[in-house]
């Protein structure tokens, strides 16, 4: 049940980080699920684990980290439609 929970929270988080960027995440609800875990990932790595806790996943740290990547991707697809 853990599992599910923080699948949950990652979803959540990559959305909220998506929302306050205003960018869309590809990939719809898989994306802000793995934009919320890895972005939880990195978060922890940086920040560690402060702040509160929900199913496994700091977020404070998961949101920072959240949109520290949404905005390394849609800098990186940017530049690739350029070309």
């Amino acid at each position: 049940m853990g599992f599910i929970i923080m699948l949950i929270v990652g979803g959540l988080i990559g959305c909220l980080a998506g929302a306050i960027l205003g960018k869309d995440i590809p990939g719809g609800i898989i994306g802000n699920i793995i934009a919320g875990l890895i972005g939880s990932l990195i978060g922890s790595k940086l920040l560690g684990m402060w702040g509160p806790v929900l199913g496994g996943v700091p977020v404070i740290p998961a949101l920072i980290g959240a949109i520290v990547l949404i905005l390394i991707v849609s800098i990186i697809l940017k530049a690739v439609r350029k070309k």
